[in-house]
């Protein structure tokens, strides 16, 4: 997978920057958003916390996505600025213990 960013814009008024991108992926199937969230935070140098990809679009036909992402200044700026369904999608899955997992089978 390679992500190429189109579009990199500040936005003071929201205290973010949002990245307009583009993701290739050629020999797979289509990313989630937490691979691309990975992805991205390793291109940008910025925290898990902090970024939120928005959506992503894929192309028919073509193994390409379009996206849009945010970096907020802070984790208040990220609450209480952007939706529910989108904070929780970005989430990272909480993994239960094993031992617990073993109890219930």
């Amino acid at each position: 997978m390679e992500i190429k960013i189109i579009e990199k814009k500040e936005n003071p008024l929201l205290n973010r920057t949002e990245i307009k991108f583009e993701c290739e992926y050629p020999t797979e199937g289509t990313p989630t958003i937490l691979d691309v969230k990975h992805k991205l935070v390793a291109l940008e140098d910025s925290s898990n916390d902090l970024l939120v990809v928005d959506s992503m679009k894929p192309s028919y036909g073509v193994p390409t996505a379009f996206g849009l992402a945010k970096i907020y200044d802070s984790t208040e700026s990220l609450a209480k600025i952007e939706t529910k369904s989108v904070i929780a999608k970005n989430e990272e899955p909480e993994e239960e213990p094993e031992e617990e997992a073993e109890d219930a089978e």
